[in-house]
């Protein structure tokens, strides 16, 4: 089997209000959509990411440099495959998590020809230690007052979700444990609930904001202070606040989350396959995870997470957003994102078992001018 030809098909949807995190918004959502054939017929289907302002660059990368590194090559040799890609990172001068995220797009349509023409699920061939999973929202966006912020757990729990990664961060802490712990009553003892303050406090804040609220009712708190200092302070609030923490997300090797599990920084690693090279790179993390005791989870992108999640020993829920924040990922599949009772089925067709609606994909493809 060799690979024959690329097609990579940036999609973007408008959201219909602004979604405020700590320090950041968002006001649509992008994917790119891949499919890599090869001469027998089978072809990686996948899609990844949500790079608004930079999907048509990855897209070039793609297209222009990674793909003819690995043209006329064997998509079953995996390995091979990835370390023909990685000379592209070698360029200090560039910005290089672009280039990883292409790898991570082409590793994953890759995997998906792997599953196919073994015709198993992804998640049975990397070895099943479950069928189905948690599955919660991230949610609990600014802009929403304690009553609607109560509400939206109902709404949740209405979607077939089973809990919620709520923001906080850019708010005082006393302002945002009260945000907190209105989620938190309204959700019982059957509801997950995380905070996310996406970088956003402090040390001092971060462990204000811990003692303004029911540590019981927190399943983790993720990436909870600042960029230039995270991994000591993530450290300081796991052992000063006594809860455990969630990061990775925002490292793109695996070389930056051995250094969150030397420092003792983390319980929870949350490393994104689809922004730091692949299920390959996912993998080899999980495998270093699991020597740490760390419990291994992963940032959005549930049409590959659940692969990897089902296949880990000791894994985290997957995610996903409400319709409103994310009508991609509720459209995007042919049949409707499967949720119930706060579980989530992992697919059992072949490879990632993808089954998109290409009239969707079609109708909300934008092209670079």
């Amino acid at each position: 089997m060799k690979i024959t030809k690329l097609d990579v098909i940036p999609v973007e949807v408008e959201l219909p209000e602004k979604f405020s995190g700590s320090a950041y918004s968002m006001e649509s959502r992008a994917t790119l959509v891949t499919q890599l054939h090869t001469d027998e017929g089978v072809v990686g289907v996948t899609y990844n990411g949500d790079e608004v302002h930079t999907q048509h660059e990855i897209a070039r990368i793609m297209q222009e440099e990674l793909f003819p590194l690995i043209q006329g090559g064997d998509p079953l040799m995996v390995e091979q495959m990835w370390h023909r890609m990685l000379p592209v990172t070698f360029d200090i001068l560039r910005d290089r998590k672009l280039v990883v995220m292409a790898m991570s797009a082409l590793d994953s349509a890759l995997w998906d020809i792997v599953g196919k023409a073994a015709q198993m699920p992804l998640f049975q061939i990397w070895g099943a230690q479950r069928s189905e999973l948690p599955i919660i929202a991230i949610g609990g966006y600014y802009k929403r007052s304690l009553t609607q912020l109560a509400e939206e757990v109902d709404y949740l729990r209405g979607l077939g979700l089973g809990g919620c990664k709520m923001k906080v961060g850019g708010a005082a802490p006393a302002e945002d444990a009260a945000r907190f712990m209105a989620m938190a009553d309204a959700a019982g003892d059957d509801f997950m609930l995380m905070a996310d303050a996406n970088q956003g406090y402090t040390l001092h804040q971060a462990l204000q904001f811990l003692d303004n609220i029911d540590k019981r009712k927190l399943t983790w708190f993720e990436e909870p202070v600042r960029w230039y200092h995270d991994k000591t302070w993530m450290r300081d609030v796991r052992m000063v606040g006594g809860v455990r923490v969630a990061a990775g997300q925002s490292e793109m090797s695996r070389q930056g989350v051995r250094e969150l599990l030397e420092l003792g920084a983390v319980d929870v690693c949350n490393f994104d396959a689809s922004w730091a090279g692949g299920p390959t790179e996912w993998r080899r993390v999980e495998g270093m995870c699991s020597a740490y005791g760390v419990q291994m989870a992963h940032h959005e992108e549930g049409q590959i997470s659940a692969h990897l999640l089902a296949s880990s020993a000791d894994a985290g829920p997957v995610e996903v957003f409400a319709p409103a924040r994310d009508p991609l990922v509720w459209a995007i599949h042919a049949q409707g994102l499967r949720a119930k009772d706060g579980m989530y089925s992992v697919p059992t067709a072949p490879g990632l078992g993808l089954d998109l609606d290409w009239d969707w994909i079609k109708a909300h493809r934008v092209d670079a001018a």
